[in-house]
């Protein structure tokens, strides 16, 4: 079913929050090519975001190290129209690619009750939210429960309540992704699969605000 000028516009403002809207993007794809300065082959990986990817909805902060949304946003004619930018989602990818080594980052985050953090691959579709396709792997935060989202799938994670920080860890080689509970220093889920290309720290955001720490030490314990 068409959506109405009315909705295209709202949904463009907002980002698309997945509480609210369900499916797919359009799926065009973004032309593959290496648009960043420098990539993260070895680990400690340290990032900031990128406001050339970030919806109009999203504003960044301390240093571009933090990410806020924003109900109405930025008038979408006024933001510059790039091939890098999420044009219906509220998400925006990090500034440094990796392509190989094992990182870790953490995320802490306030008064936001609806989020997606993982990676993507640095050309993944700019109409598709991260977590729906193939290219993206993100655990998602949504009615107070944690899920692992491949290609639009969920897969429930038992990480009871609402996070105030979360932990990533990502070993490229071995095809994982993991959720980290912080305060008890343990992988509560992983996501395996297999990196075809170099991927970026990806955030979907549809409330509340984010920070993210990078250049982080793995824990001793998730060695």
């Amino acid at each position: 079913m068409a959506m109405s000028s009315g909705m295209a516009v709202f949904c463009r403002l907002t980002g698309r929050s997945l509480g609210a809207v369900l499916g797919h993007g359009r799926g065009k794809s973004l032309t593959a090519r290496r648009w960043y300065i420098t990539a993260s082959s070895g680990n400690n990986v340290q990032f900031k975001l990128d406001e050339r990817t970030a919806h109009s909805s999203l504003d960044l902060f301390k240093k571009e190290t933090g990410v806020i949304y924003r109900m109405l946003g930025v008038d979408p004619s006024l933001v510059q129209d790039t091939p890098l930018r999420f044009r219906d989602w509220a998400v925006v990818l990090a500034d440094t690619p990796i392509e190989s080594g094992r990182h870790y980052w953490e995320i802490t985050v306030k008064k936001s009750h609806e989020f997606r953090v993982g990676v993507a691959d640095e050309s993944t579709s700019r109409d598709e939210c991260v977590g729906t396709n193939s290219t993206s792997w993100v655990f998602a935060f949504v009615q107070r429960k944690w899920f692992a989202m491949i290609m639009g799938k969920q897969v429930p994670v038992p990480l009871v309540g609402k996070p105030d920080r979360v932990g990533l860890l990502l070993d490229y080689e071995a095809g994982r992704l993991s959720l980290v509970d912080t305060q008890k220093n343990e992988v509560v889920h992983t996501i395996k699969t297999q990196f075809r290309s170099a991927v970026c720290p990806a955030f979907a955001l549809w409330d509340g605000e984010l920070l993210t720490h990078s250049g982080l030490e793995i824990p001793a314990g998730l060695q």
